[in-house]
């Protein structure tokens, strides 16, 4: 049955939203499935990563109900649901449409919002105003729902993580004020910070008209022209120019405790725990991991905060810092059901697409080959592909191996530029000494 499916069918519940390019654009959600080789797969928006314990619990129901019981987390901070039967319907989008995870059915796919999973918790300023402002205005607009899949706003507390990632429309939060970035622009407009949801939305409705000729599903495909010429009308309607360049590089929260200023005594110098970071390997959370994860944040602060990094960041008040405490506790039992709690795992910065069996297009297991090749933790992240297309790869400055009929080809990522590359035909052991030695 599922070999009669297209690439990616809307389901009985889809309604409302359709683009005039929708037809190309492929990325799932759930009122839109994709067929993978491992089933049909649905990708759940989680506008800036932020789950509320009861929401969590939702998820994990869906996948275990009508799929592979699986979550797994993306480079955008989002949820995919794998394995789930062709003749599910709408029942998934039923039950996360009553746990208030698909407030829109014509938004669904519009709903890709990065945040800093940090801020407010290690003294940058929080983004959560932000966040539900810019969600509801999204999920307001009719003009909005025609953005494709792949457009992506970034709310950043200014720490410079989620601004190195590539978004179309950017929000930094910089002296009570912000800066919005459109595209990769370095000249950004400062802004009142309560402005600042309403100018991202009006900059992402000012690209829908400008990509009306062109087809362009994000910021970065407009012709050079088109691009300058939004950035300017965009800069029309808001503040002054203030010259920013985006960073090079996305560096993911540490795994451990975050901490942060003790704002409940006078010494500035205390610090307490305002959050536990992990790193969650691959991607992948089975079952007894997702529900550990869901009873920590329920007992602590009853929030989850998906990262850009396939990590989890749980916030909630740990106390000081010190080898014994909540923290400490809830890291060791996290650690103890194989998720990365600290900078020493040979996981840390190490990531892959889904591969094979799950893609048909993949040329090998790089899960496998990733899990055998990994080793002391490496300066730079690394990122295994199982064909040309590179699903999910970072940004910045990072290892990239992609298999292809030749072998494994490593290569040095550095933004927009790439050092010669490496082949490695058909030996593990050579294969993961290369990486190592290209991560160091």
């Amino acid at each position: 049955m599922l070999a009669a499916m297209p690439d990616s069918a809307p389901s009985p519940l889809s309604a409302g939203g359709t683009s005039p390019r929708d037809g190309g654009d492929a990325c799932p959600g759930t009122l839109r499935l994709h067929r993978a080789d491992d089933g049909a797969l649905a990708r759940v928006r989680i506008p800036g990563g932020v789950l509320s314990a009861d929401r969590a619990d939702a998820l994990l129901a869906v996948a275990g109900r009508f799929g592979d019981g699986e979550l797994h987390l993306t480079s955008r901070g989002n949820v995919q649901l794998r394995g789930l039967d062709a003749e599910c319907g709408g029942g998934p989008a039923e039950l996360l449409g009553a746990a208030g995870l698909l407030p829109s059915a014509a938004h669904e796919r519009a709903r890709n919002i990065v945040a800093s999973p940090l801020a407010g918790l290690d003294g940058s300023p929080p983004v959560g105003g932000w966040l539900s402002e810019l969600d509801s205005l999204v999920c307001g607009s009719a003009a909005a729902a025609a953005l494709s899949g792949r457009f992506l706003f970034a709310l950043d507390s200014g720490r410079g993580d989620v601004d190195a990632l590539g978004a179309d429309v950017t929000l930094i939060a910089e002296s009570g004020d912000c800066l919005l970035r459109v595209g990769a622009a370095d000249e950004v407009f400062r802004l009142p910070s309560a402005d600042g949801p309403r100018a991202a939305l009006l900059a992402a409705e000012l690209f829908l008209r400008a990509a009306r000729d062109s087809g362009a599903w994000r910021v970065k495909d407009l012709p050079d022209d088109v691009r300058t010429a939004l950035v300017r009308a965009v800069g029309a309607t808001a503040g002054p120019v203030v010259h920013r360049p985006r960073p090079r590089t996305a560096k993911a929260p540490a795994p451990g405790p975050v901490t942060a200023p003790d704002s409940s005594t006078p010494a500035t110098t205390t610090v307490t725990v305002t959050a536990i970071s992990v790193g969650v390997p691959l991607g992948r959370l089975v079952p007894a991991q997702w529900r550990l994860l869901t009873e920590t944040a329920r007992r602590y602060g009853n929030e989850l905060r998906l990262t850009p990094w396939r990590g989890i960041v749980i916030p909630g008040p740990f106390g000081p810092p010190g080898q014994s405490g909540r923290a400490a506790e809830a890291l060791d039992a996290l650690a103890s059901a194989g998720l990365i709690t600290g900078p020493d795992s040979p996981w840390t910065g190490v990531g892959a697409c889904i591969g094979h069996p799950g893609c048909a297009k993949s040329l090998s297991d790089v899960r496998a080959e990733a899990g055998a090749a990994v080793g002391p933790v490496g300066r730079l992240p690394v990122y295994w592909s199982g064909c040309e297309r590179r699903c999910g790869h970072p940004h910045g400055e990072w290892i990239d191996v992609v298999v292809t009929p030749e072998g494994h080809r490593i290569s040095h990522v550095r933004g927009e530029h790439r050092d010669p590359r490496t082949v490695v035909r058909n030996d593990p052991a050579a294969l993961a000494s290369a990486v190592s030695g290209a991560r160091a």
